[in-house]
């Protein structure tokens, strides 16, 4: 039969037709006769947004959601059905017969509606937007044939976890309606989480997140420009962010403004499910997301300090009270719980007037620069700070005031809660104290002054009285150093440690902190030190493997009588690491000095140490990503502890692959000691006539000048990172034709863009490349040739755990020239004590 052009025509349409509702509806818009399956989707006008049916990772429920259409993937924007799924592919989203958009399971019950009431007319329409917003309009046709389209609904209205271009959150102060994000509960759990995000209109205007009905994080006030508690914030015109508050309508919203931002970018925030509101923006380039972070600190939790107790992310502890106030319970602040704040030390002139009559020096006010602004601030207007000052002194209540050029003045009655000191941006604020506690304050500087020179005087003094005593009895041997190890005075006295002080100070420590071995004990334990309990060799002594009598396995280090440098190092390492606990540092249980015997012992290892499987063909295979990974983080904490929250500053100068220490379940402990120094409580950094460490591992300006701080052990670290990621030695490169070292390794291959070259072979799955890349980039942050380049320990912490998802661009690595390395011996120096390999232990498997 022929058939006509017509028909072919038409038969042709009809095809198409049916392909496309079998996969994608080829419009934005849903209608009374135009619905969504399970497979299809609708996609906005200009190809940005796609919404229908969808599964969360780890879940087979079905869910309606809208997400970028563009960006491979599925970044889920907003969810319908977020409490109610369906289970199984029957799901359907459509016009309802009284015009509400509907989603319905296979057996027509109905899991969610826009719930609209008394729509006059049923012929409805929801259309997708290029915004990502689900619109519901109501159609009716007027006299003269024109189409007036009135919105009932919008997705905007009611959003999920994502703040997107063009919506608003915020409250409606007539009505009392507010417009929030909600968190999911988890990734593959869109229903409603802990934490949601919406803005406070009582007083000045500030966004904040609950946790439940408490706050958890406030931005401070909005100074017309940026929200003054967010130090990075600098410009509306950075992400479009503006706050709005409309009279007329009695409203308060949040809005990112079109005119303000690049709408060729993907950006948006996001409140995820720990609570955390992040930025995101699309990079073209990298084909992900990249993310910032807007708390980026435990000081960043609401009250994290308590009532007139301040944050700061960079001291240790973080919490500290303002001057003038003291902790409220000591007990509780000395266990690190500052919830209860602080209380005032001298009362207030005003308030001792008033209660007994009392005259006296009028109050002042003692100002703090860079800090976040206490909550609950009252406005009153003022020209400028002295009028707000005379403001709050007028006030017998106001206890604290602010001055901002946007804002006007702020002053603050009763308590004093959320404050922080910022390292950048924040502003002024001035804390109400009794005169008394003024003239204090006025004083601190002159006092600390002081005290520094005295102290200073002191130490030198007598460091320089023992070292005469020393030279005295054993003379002055070439190539010895002038500057001794911290441990070899003694902080009371500037007494010498010998063998003799030494265990008369152990005995004197408490008992849980280290144990006097008897040598007896020892050697019964390693059956008189037999050859076979050998686990290692160092410049120290010798390393054995022991067994106490109630069955404790032991590692003894035994030094070797004739190493006179190993009697520096036992006395540092007992005296530094005895005061020191943390999982990731090797347990000290104790020592032993008789005779001539001194030995340390330690909690067994048993599987020795990290180069044995790092760089070992077989063992190799038994690590990988995810321990290597684990074991990078706890060498991270391990040394942030050492850095910022042990008692003592302490940095450890020689931390290499051999010197991190295995458990049975692969977790890492740092060891070997005898090379750390500790700093002052303000001091960060000390130079020494006696380098001493490992070459591949010390940083350029502590071999070449002496110079050593955090940061040389940060640079360390980044070696040791690099070497994890990779499988290969840093030294493994000295004879290499191309590369002069691992470093220089690897800065080549991140210029050229082929970094996944540098990882390990056996660790090259995709799903986990992101992560192994971001590792090398924290591993050439760590590098760089000069110390303020480097991050410190705890930004390096926070970098590996994505709590900071920027990363800047590294500078070039230092000892990327072959001449540092060949043409200049810095042991040619007589200024110099060096050693190729300068280490204590190093545990070889057998």
């Amino acid at each position: 039969m022929k058939i006509g052009c017509g028909n072919y025509l038409t038969s042709l349409f009809l095809i198409i037709s049916v392909y496309l509702s079998s996969c994608c509806i080829a419009i934005d818009t849903i209608t009374p006769t135009q619905y969504i399956r399970n497979s299809e989707t609708i996609i906005s006008a200009g190809g940005k947004f796609k919404l229908g049916f969808f599964s969360p990772s780890n879940s087979t429920s079905r869910y309606v959601g809208i997400w970028y259409n563009t960006i491979p993937g599925q970044t889920i924007v907003w969810v319908a059905n977020r409490e109610n799924p369906t289970v199984n592919a029957s799901g359907v989203l459509m016009i309802a017969d009284d015009g509400n958009l509907v989603v319905r399971d296979g057996s027509r019950h109905v899991l969610w509606s826009t719930n609209v009431s008394n729509i006059a007319n049923a012929n409805t329409s929801a259309q997708l937007s290029d915004y990502g917003n689900l619109v519901l309009r109501a159609a009716s046709s007027s006299g003269n044939g024109n189409t007036n389209n009135g919105i009932l609904w919008e997705s905007f209205e009611h959003p999920l976890d994502s703040f997107l271009t063009t919506m608003k959150i915020g409250v409606n102060l007539r009505t009392g309606d507010k417009r929030t994000l909600t968190s999911r509960k988890s990734d593959s759990d869109p229903s409603p989480g802990n934490f949601s995000l919406g803005v406070i209109a009582t007083g000045i205007p500030q966004v904040a997140i609950l946790k439940g009905s408490l706050p958890y994080w406030v931005s401070g006030p909005w100074n017309n420009r940026i929200f003054i508690g967010i130090p990075a914030m600098s410009s509306i015109y950075i992400s479009g962010l503006n706050l709005v508050r409309d009279d007329t309508e009695g409203t308060v919203y949040v809005m990112r403004n079109v005119a303000d931002i690049d709408e060729s970018y993907f950006i948006m925030f996001k409140l995820d499910s720990d609570g955390l509101l992040v930025e995101r923006q699309w990079d073209e380039g990298k084909n992900e997301w990249v993310s910032w972070a807007i708390q980026k600190t435990e000081c960043d939790t609401y009250g994290k300090c308590g009532p007139f107790g301040s944050c700061d992310a960079s001291s240790s502890p973080i919490c500290t009270c303002l001057e003038g106030f003291t902790p409220k319970s000591p007990e509780e602040w000395s266990m690190r719980n500052w919830s209860s704040g602080c209380i005032r030390r001298t009362s207030l002139l005003c308030e001792r007037n008033n209660t007994a009559g009392e005259e006296g020096k009028a109050d002042g006010f003692l100002r703090r620069e860079r800090m976040k602004v206490p909550d609950f601030a009252i406005w009153s207007a003022a020209i400028d700070v002295k009028a707000c000052e005379e403001q709050c002194l007028k006030n017998c209540s106001c206890v604290a005031f602010a001055f901002d050029s946007g804002i006007g003045c702020m002053s603050w009655n009763g308590s004093l809660i959320d404050i922080q000191k910022f390292s950048a941006g924040g502003i002024d604020l001035y804390i109400r104290l009794a005169h008394s506690e003024i003239a204090k304050g006025r004083n601190v500087k002159t006092i600390i002054i002081g005290t520094v020179i005295i102290g200073t005087l002191t130490v030198a003094v007598l460091a320089y009285v023992a070292y005469c005593w020393r030279v005295k009895r054993k003379g002055c041997k070439n190539g010895r150093s002038s500057k001794m190890l911290l441990s070899d005075v003694s902080k009371s006295s500037g007494e010498v440690l010998g063998a003799d002080v030494l265990r008369d100070r152990i005995k004197h420590r408490k008992s849980s902190e280290l144990t006097l071995f008897k040598f007896e004990d020892l050697a019964k334990a390693t059956d008189n030190f037999d050859s076979v309990n050998k686990l290692g060799k160092g410049g120290f002594g010798l390393v054995y493997k022991g067994k106490l009598q109630g069955g404790q396995h032991i590692a003894v280090k035994r030094l070797s009588k004739s190493s006179e440098q190993g009697l520096e190092e036992f006395k540092n390492e007992v005296m530094v690491i005895s005061s020191l606990q943390h999982r990731n540092l090797v347990k000290l249980l104790g020592c032993c000095i008789e005779g001539g015997e001194k030995m340390l012992i330690y909690e067994f290892m048993s599987n020795r140490s990290l180069d044995a499987f790092l760089f070992d063909a077989t063992k190799r295979a038994l690590l990988d990503w995810r321990k290597r990974f684990h074991i990078i983080e706890g060498i991270g904490r391990g040394l942030l502890y050492l850095h910022r929250d042990s008692r003592l500053k302490i940095i450890h100068r020689d931390l290499k692959a051999s010197n991190i220490l295995l458990d049975e379940e692969l977790n890492p402990k740092i060891s070997d000691f005898g090379m750390a120094r500790i700093l002052g409580g303000t001091q960060e950094e000390e130079r020494t006539r006696r380098v001493v460490g490992t070459y591949g591992y010390m940083s350029p300006e502590y071999v070449m000048q002496g110079n050593f701080s955090e940061k040389s052990d940060v640079f360390s670290f980044g070696v040791l990172l690099l070497e994890i990621v990779s499988g290969k030695r840093n030294t493994s490169f000295f004879h290499h034709q191309e590369y002069v070292s691992l470093l220089d390794h690897t800065w080549k291959l991140w210029n050229e863009n082929k970094l996944e070259d540098f990882i390990e072979p056996t660790l090259c799955e995709p799903c986990i490349q992101p992560e192994i890349l971001r590792c090398i980039h924290v591993g050439l942050l760590c590098v760089q040739e000069f110390p303020k380049d480097r991050p410190t320990m705890s930004t390096v912490v926070s970098m590996l755990s994505s709590e900071i998802a920027i990363l800047p661009t590294p500078k070039h690595p230092a000892f990327t020239e072959r001449q540092i390395l060949l043409d200049k011996d810095p042991c040619q120096d007589n200024q110099y004590i060096c050693s190729t390999n300068v280490t204590i232990t190093t545990l070889n498997g057998r």
